[in-house]
């Protein structure tokens, strides 16, 4: 099971950091993600890290913004958003998938999702 949160309302430039908890059965694979959807748009991706090495990619409408990391003590994702803008505004949810592939941005690359969290960028 994943958990989100730290999700709220913040005015444009400002920061917020998101957490995604694994918990419940232990899960062994090395793929977590957030991904986002805004209203009337597909889900989209916007990071991922490999679990074991730390690896990370993000999305270029996010690269030097936003930062996924991992707390692995807490087996915990976490994403960094600063300089925010109203276009960020979506429910941003995490993923855990078994591999870190080709399909590593892609929806179909996870099978566990977590519930979402809501942000909202005010102008």
């Amino acid at each position: 099971q994943l958990q989100a949160s730290g999700g709220g309302v913040v005015q444009a430039g400002g920061s917020l950091r998101l957490a995604c908890v694994a918990s419940g059965r232990t899960f062994s694979g090395v793929g977590r993600a957030w991904f986002r959807q805004a209203p009337g748009q597909e889900r989209e991706f916007v990071a991922t890290l490999h679990w074991s090495t730390g690896s990370t990619i993000v999305a270029d409408s996010v690269k030097g913004r936003f930062t996924i990391s991992r707390d692995s003590a807490k087996n915990t994702v976490f994403l960094e958003m600063n300089s925010l803008e109203p276009a960020d505004t979506a429910v941003y949810y995490c993923a855990a998938g078994a591999f870190w592939g080709s399909r590593r941005t892609t929806l179909d690359g996870y099978v566990y999702w977590g519930q979402g969290t809501q942000v909202t960028v005010s102008s």
